[in-house]
């Protein structure tokens, strides 16, 4: 096994099954878009539950999304916004980090520290029975003061493409990664991950379906993709370490958030 430090990887936080529905109609209402295009036959009705599961999560185009921290020092505080406006250059959206009030806060972020980092996808983070007012739908477990910039930037722009709907793109489905699923068991089994093997399948192996999203070709050098060391996969080839946007991130999210 790699003798590289231990990977540390966020992980999604899922809307709860019975809720999904009603995060799919908020996310309709926040952007029609979102709408998925079933194409049904004759008198072929579609249940709501089916729908939801495809429903898009984007914001609307040049959206304001407000910002709020729940806790974080001056120096976590003012790290995380100078990465995440970064996304502001190529996506027609604004983040506040002026908002006041919990209810102006649609993106709220804490350090909440050995609890991992993690972000809502997109428009799921309005679904206020998942994430109430006063808890985060961001967290960055491990990135303190003495933080080493290039992690601060790594991670907080990770975080933030979660929050403007992107995913990880280790599991797109345009993808060719061929675990090693002992490898990989046996390696986030442990520190500083210690997942389940369920979790494991949830964050690392399974991918996401075609419908879910709006999937480019699979990019190599995405800031949604994690280094992997060889050992994880079956033909023994790494992902590199990505620190910073791509030019195909770049490019998708200008396409998602189209600027004028």
């Amino acid at each position: 096994m790699s003798t590289r430090p231990p990977l540390r990887l966020c992980f999604d936080r899922i809307v709860p099954f019975n809720q999904k529905v009603k995060a799919a109609a908020l996310s309709m209402k926040e952007n029609k878009d979102n709408q998925p295009a079933l194409k049904l036959l004759a008198g072929v009705s579609a249940h709501p539950l089916k729908m939801a599961l495809v429903t898009g999560k984007r914001w609307a185009n040049g959206r304001k999304l407000g910002i709020k921290f729940l806790d974080g020092s001056v120096t976590q505080r003012k790290k995380t916004q100078q990465y995440a406006e970064m996304w502001e250059a190529y996506a027609n959206i604004n983040f506040d980090f002026s908002a006041k009030g919990a209810a102006k806060g649609h993106i709220r972020i804490s350090f909440q520290a050995d609890t991992g980092s993690w972000s809502a996808v997109g428009t799921d983070c309005l679904l206020t029975e998942y994430f109430p007012f006063d808890e985060p739908t961001m967290n960055f477990g491990w990135l303190t003061d003495d933080s080493d910039d290039v992690e601060w930037r790594r991670v907080v722009i990770h975080e933030f493409g979660h929050a403007l709907s992107a995913i990880h793109e280790h599991q797109n489905p345009k993808g060719g990664i061929k675990w090693d699923l002992d490898a990989v068991y046996a390696y986030f089994g442990g520190p500083p991950n210690n997942w389940t093997k369920e979790e494991i399948d949830h964050n690392v192996v399974n991918k996401y379906s075609i419908t879910q999203l709006n999937a480019t070709k699979f990019d190599p050098k995405s800031i949604m993709l994690y280094h992997f060391p060889p050992e994880l996969t079956l033909n023994h080839k790494g992902t590199a370490s990505n620190t910073d946007l791509s030019a195909g991130d770049k490019k998708f999210i200008a396409k998602i958030y189209k600027k004028k």
